[in-house]
């Protein structure tokens, strides 16, 4: 996949002029000069406790967070998502990988049963300038909505707020949009899905993070995935991991997404972060030589294996 040039980057009119070049800038970090983005999610301490770290058939390195970062910077990454307490205790240390600050999170201990689903804001954004103006590499963030909540108008208040204000300093934004709540049969229907990725558009959002469809009517999921990629419009959209699989499995389905679905790239956690080191740098390097540089499954297959590197500057 040929390089983007500073010039072809879109920008957004709610950027302010003198801060233009600092969007440009972000977002060719972002996408690795690609306009796709790689984004390694490292949320899930809040989202999901301490289940994705340890346990069965979780890698003991993925009980120490510092792992998640060793993986941003041996690997291959467009950014590392995490909220901004997380990335506050380990950036100083690894001050080279791309950060996206996770502006919102809840826990999984309340269920949809007992109450919809709302992710308060947990921080404002003058704390992040201040992390960025200290020197944190913060290219981003990010904010999750739960559409069919009875607290969506809530969250999509906060978030269109939350992008204008971002855009304002120069900053991407990544929308995490999941349909759920009481309201909602169907989580992963296809017209829902598309329905976020149009919503996300509608509130400025530079990238769309949602679940892969499954559809009922003959259509493989990357298939209808298509239609929302076309619903996004100019916002990227790209496709969550999910629960971990094997490697060929997860390579398949990212080569689909985006060559059959239109997706822009990925948003990746627990396949990656619950293996070891070496073989979690691995897949990072294969899910980047899919996502930033349009190899074959097979090829990429061969930098999981070891058997072919692949490195930034192959890009």
């Amino acid at each position: 996949m040929p390089k983007i040039t500073r010039e072809e980057v879109r920008v957004p009119a709610d950027v302010l002029p003198e801060m233009r070049d600092e969007y440009i800038t972000n977002y060719m970090k972002a996408t690795r000069e690609t306009g796709r983005l790689m984004l390694f999610a490292c949320d899930q301490k809040v989202e999901h406790l301490n289940k994705d770290f340890y346990g069965e058939d979780i890698d003991i390195a993925d009980a120490d967070p510092q792992h998640l970062f060793e993986i941003g910077k041996n690997g291959v990454c467009g950014v590392v998502a995490g909220q901004r307490g997380l990335v506050a205790a380990y950036a100083n240390d690894y001050p080279e990988i791309n950060y996206l600050i996770k502006m919102n999170s809840k826990t999984n201990l309340v269920g949809v049963k007992q109450d919809d689903p709302y992710s308060p804001q947990l921080t404002d954004l003058d704390a992040v300038l201040a992390m960025r103006d200290a020197g944190v590499n913060i290219v981003g963030l990010g904010y999750t909505i739960y559409l069919g909540s009875e607290y969506e108008s809530t969250m999509m208040a906060e978030a269109g707020e939350l992008i204008a204000q971002a855009h304002a300093n120069g900053l991407l934004v990544v929308l995490w949009i999941y349909p759920r709540g009481k309201a909602v049969t169907a989580e992963k229907d296809p017209d829902l899905i598309a329905g976020a990725a149009g919503v996300a558009l509608c509130l400025g959002a530079d990238f769309v993070k949602v679940n892969p469809p499954k559809p009922e009517d003959g259509r493989t999921p990357a298939e209808a995935l298509k239609v929302a990629s076309m619903a996004a419009g100019r916002t990227g959209l790209v496709c969550a991991g999910g629960s971990t699989v094997d490697a060929n499995t997860f390579l398949t389905q990212l080569y689909d997404q985006i060559h059959v679905g239109g997706a822009c790239g990925n948003a990746t956690g627990r396949n990656i972060h619950q293996r070891s080191l070496d073989e979690a740098v691995r897949l990072t390097k294969a899910i980047s030589a899919i996502t930033l540089a349009d190899y074959t499954v097979a090829q990429a297959m061969k930098v999981f294996n070891g058997e072919e590197d692949f490195t930034l500057e192959m890009i």
